[in-house]
């Protein structure tokens, strides 16, 4: 927003945005620190839109650079395409620069270990633990020895994340005065996917779209779900069709839901995120299920600057009560 305010181009601001999450090595979603694949690698997803020019860029599961919003963007003025992938995108953004790093943290590298101990086969038995000829030892044991300046509650987040996979992505769309638009999805993607694994983020269509005749929209949560309903690109049509960006969410939604035949129960086992700008400022975020508070109501958040000293939170829209969410 200070740079927004400043008079600079509303895309690189969105990638400088997102930039300081993704260099943050305490995030585990995006860039630096992100969980990686099965194999312990972190891949990146980026895109991004620049709606005055009508151009767009993205990388797709590439090794070793912090910030793939970056690499995307110069996709997007430095080459004549849109996507580039896996080892090409990290030869591309060496030749421009980028220094190859090792993404891999600690505290991510021990959440990814306890994954790995957490597979087993109907004996119980696991590669990755101490052999049948071991003595007895508490599984997050031999963690411990090799971590000893792990504290308990890393040891708690990392046994946390290895039980409960996760999504983690930035959706970030910018408005300015002039009515110039621009956005950028980032995303370490699905922690413990397939190597190679690409979701719905670095996607055209699908993690973000940008017209800025109409609007902007992107997703964070289960890529796979976004890809089959092109979301991103759904809401912003919706919206040209004349949608309020809220109905443009829920519609989208309902999409979702009718590939599963509205099962409550297989819908239960996934969540996907909608956020939507219109050129006229009217903005919403939306999920599939609403989430619950410590103190018992039922709410999930989209962050929202519209100039103030401080961003603030704002509750999204839902399809479903998280209440009725079946119990997996």
């Amino acid at each position: 927003m200070q740079m927004l305010n400043a008079g600079h181009d509303t895309l690189d601001a969105v990638v400088a945005g997102v930039n300081m999450v993704e260099l943050d090595p305490n995030d585990d979603s995006v860039g630096y620190g992100g969980l990686p694949n099965e194999d312990g690698v972190v891949e990146l997803d980026a895109s991004v839109m620049h709606g005055p020019t009508r151009r767009c860029g993205a990388v797709a599961s590439i090794r070793g650079i912090k910030t793939p919003s970056k690499v995307a963007k110069l996709v997007m003025e430095q080459t004549d395409h849109v996507m580039i992938a896996g080892d090409g995108a990290l030869r591309f953004a060496k030749a421009w620069g980028f220094k190859e790093e090792d993404l891999l943290t600690e505290h991510s590298r021990v959440a990814w270990l306890m994954w790995k101990q957490s597979l087993q086969d109907k004996q119980g038995h696991n590669n990755w633990t101490d052999g049948l000829d071991a003595p007895p030892k508490k599984p997050s044991a031999a963690i411990r020895e090799m971590f000893p300046q792990m504290t308990d509650e890393q040891l708690a987040y990392a046994m946390q994340r290895a039980e409960h996979r996760i999504t983690g992505t930035i959706n970030c769309l910018a408005l300015n005065p002039k009515g110039e638009m621009s956005g950028v999805t980032t995303t370490s993607g699905l922690s413990w996917k397939i190597a190679g694994r690409v979701g719905d983020s670095p996607i055209i269509g699908a993690g973000l779209f940008v017209d800025q005749e109409v609007g902007a929209a992107g997703s964070t949560g289960r890529g796979e779900e976004n890809i089959r309903v092109a979301g991103a690109h759904t809401i912003v049509e919706n919206m040209r069709h004349g949608m309020p960006p809220k109905e443009a969410i829920l519609d989208t939604l309902k999409r979702v839901s009718r590939n599963y035949d509205h099962d409550l129960a297989r819908l239960g086992h996934f969540d996907l995120h909608f956020y939507a700008l219109r050129k006229d400022g009217e903005y919403a975020g939306g999920t599939l299920w609403n989430g619950q508070k410590p103190d018992g109501k039922w709410m999930r958040n989209f962050a929202v600057n519209d100039g103030q000293p401080q961003s603030r939170l704002e509750p999204c829209i839902f399809l479903y009560d998280s209440a009725k969410r079946p119990k997996s």
